[in-house]
């Protein structure tokens, strides 16, 4: 199962990949978490400890294994380099796993067919599409914001698109735009999910305006989210009220 979690810029995509990630690892399926933000905080999130959060780095910043499954510098225009590297071995080498969820810092550069040609995008979309590939195994995408990276076809091949909305009407607006843009990529799979409700008012809003999209459940506002963030603990743990809004979604998704 292939899902990814998109959506304007803090509405708590990342929040909702952490719920998933563990929900399915203590269902006891093989998950991977990839996180291709550009600034990552999934490890956070999920609660990972700081000796293994030292050991991950982003793909995209790693420019001697770029250059050598490539044999082009990061940062080049133009030129000479392998635009099909080797990324089979990527996956287990640079990701660290805890507590039944492994996590690779993907980082993010333009990685699609119509944006720039350099080194760091050829290794990057060739990873992404590695991954899409791999089975047996639960892949979550914890997409940076905005709706980039469908345009740029990177996701064209998931099972499902969580669109992560706040009940806002500029949320929505986004959402509506990712939904145009995974059409015309042929992605038809798509709910929303909404977070920081925080009454029947906000969730009736999300059911009455969305954009054509089957609302899949929501998450409720907890201050206690921000707070797991400040002690360093997992939201799954800290925050029960997601957790259990998050496995009645998993229950709904039904893949």
């Amino acid at each position: 199962m292939k899902l990814a979690v998109s959506g304007k810029g803090g509405v708590g995509k990342t929040t909702l990949t952490a719920l998933l990630a563990q929900i399915y690892a203590d269902q006891g399926r093989q998950v991977l978490a990839a996180d291709a933000d550009p600034s990552p905080c999934l490890a956070g999130a999920l609660g990972f400890p700081s000796e293994l959060r030292a050991k991950l780095r982003p793909i995209s910043e790693m420019d001697q294994l770029i250059y050598e499954r490539t044999g082009a510098r990061p940062g080049t225009m133009g030129g000479f380099f392998t635009i099909n590297p080797r990324v089979d071995d990527i996956p287990e080498r640079f990701s660290v796993e805890h507590r039944g969820v492994r996590l690779l810092e993907m980082g993010a550069v333009d990685i699609g067919g119509s944006g720039c040609i350099c080194p760091e995008s050829a290794m990057l979309k060739t990873l992404f599409t590695h991954l899409l590939f791999r089975q047996d195994q639960v892949l979550l995408l914890d997409m940076y914001a905005g709706v980039e990276h469908l345009g740029r076809a990177t996701v064209d091949f998931v099972d499902a698109m969580l669109v992560v909305v706040e009940p806002t009407r500029r949320s929505l607006g986004t959402a509506a735009q990712i939904k145009t843009l995974a059409n015309d990529i042929g992605l038809k799979r798509l709910w929303l999910v909404g977070n920081k409700v925080r009454n029947s008012d906000e969730a009736d809003f999300l059911y009455r305006e969305t954009p054509g999209l089957p609302v899949l459940g929501w998450l409720p506002a907890d201050l206690a989210v921000q707070e797991a963030d400040r002690l360093g603990l997992p939201v799954y743990d800290h925050v029960p009220a997601l957790r259990q809004a998050a496995e009645e979604i998993v229950k709904e998704l039904k893949l």
